[in-house]
């Protein structure tokens, strides 16, 4: 007899274009998905490659003043998004906030283009559930730098949303429609930020939209990396304060300065449920300082603090390594 048709939407090329537009289409089952083997999926992976492909435009539109600038002020303003809100609100609940301002915060990080906030929350939480043990979805120290700083991303088996496991967030169906249709905002974004360009273009500025466009572009992909550096170099790179957490994470100036405070990882992996990831006031943690502000302004409270048993094992493991060895 013969093979009996695959329906198109069952078919691996469109349930990978689908996915394009509606990340929560997975008819073969969220099991199944993440069981499969660690490789790329190129055809899902054709937006991604296209983001990066797309900074060669700047070869074409050039540059500005302006556009350079804008690009690096959107790169610190999603940082703070991807550091203050996606990991340490959504990922670890560290303060407490309004169901609006959560809300507003979702929008926020949408913008980095890094996936939904309920996706980002869940992959974190598994990461420190497992983390430098083979079920870790990004460790350099399994999987060495290329999987843990960009592969890992390509892979089928890391696209779906578990919502099983981040019930807390789940019950917000705004979160939720945002986390599914992951690449409306930014792409309603994109289209604002060419109209931003040719408008100041029109009243002659040295800017125009394509310009405009593409260095927000390098700002998102460059947003990336800067991002993927904690899973790829901050468990392989920097020093261990706390040798208890179980894993090789590493506190990091150089990746601090990158991430505006996430480079204290191995503070973080030693006590997650803390606002601050700078244990100590010359540990530089902009993030930190930020969120202090939104919590002056009533938009967030509740920021968590440092217990003293976290800081009574510091003194102790400094002790330790000053006394000489025999």
């Amino acid at each position: 007899m013969p093979a009996e048709p695959i329906s198109p939407p069952q078919s691996g090329f469109f349930r990978s274009v689908i996915r394009w537009f509606d990340a929560d289409y997975v008819p073969e089952g969220v099991a199944a998905l993440q069981s499969g083997p660690k490789k790329i999926d190129w055809l899902r992976t054709i937006p991604f490659l296209i983001l990066h492909l797309a900074c060669l435009g700047v070869i074409w539109v050039g540059a500005s003043p302006i556009a350079v600038w804008s690009a690096v002020g959107f790169y610190f303003f999603r940082m703070f998004a991807v550091t203050g809100f996606l990991h340490r609100y959504f990922s670890h609940k560290t303060y407490s906030t309004s169901r609006t301002f959560q809300f507003i915060m979702a929008l926020w990080t949408a913008l980095a283009v890094q996936r939904g906030a309920l996706w980002w929350a869940c992959t974190h939480r598994h990461h420190h559930k497992h983390s430098d043990e083979e079920e870790d979805k990004h460790s350099p120290v399994v999987d060495g730098f290329w999987w843990s700083h960009i592969g890992w991303i390509t892979s089928k088996r890391n696209f779906p949303t578990d919502y099983s496991k981040i019930t807390d967030l789940a019950k917000y169906p705004e979160l939720v429609f945002l986390n599914r249709f992951d690449v409306l905002i930014p792409l309603l974004a994109g289209v604002a930020i060419y109209g931003v360009g040719a408008w100041l273009g029109a009243l002659g500025y040295d800017i125009n939209g394509p310009q405009m466009l593409v260095w927000s572009v390098i700002s998102t992909v460059v947003l990336f990396h800067g991002t993927a550096c904690i899973n790829s170099l901050a468990h392989v790179w920097g020093t261990k304060r706390f040798k208890t957490t179980g894993d090789e994470s590493r506190n990091s100036l150089i990746l601090t300065l990158i991430t505006l405070g996430e480079g204290w990882h191995n503070n973080h992996h030693r006590y997650q449920a803390t606002t601050r990831q700078g244990f100590y006031w010359w540990e530089f943690d902009p993030t930190y300082y930020g969120l202090k502000v939104l919590a002056w302004m009533g938009l967030i409270w509740g920021l968590k603090g440092v217990p003293d048993s976290v800081y009574e094992e510091a003194e102790r493991t400094k002790a330790e390594a000053a006394v000489p060895r025999a």
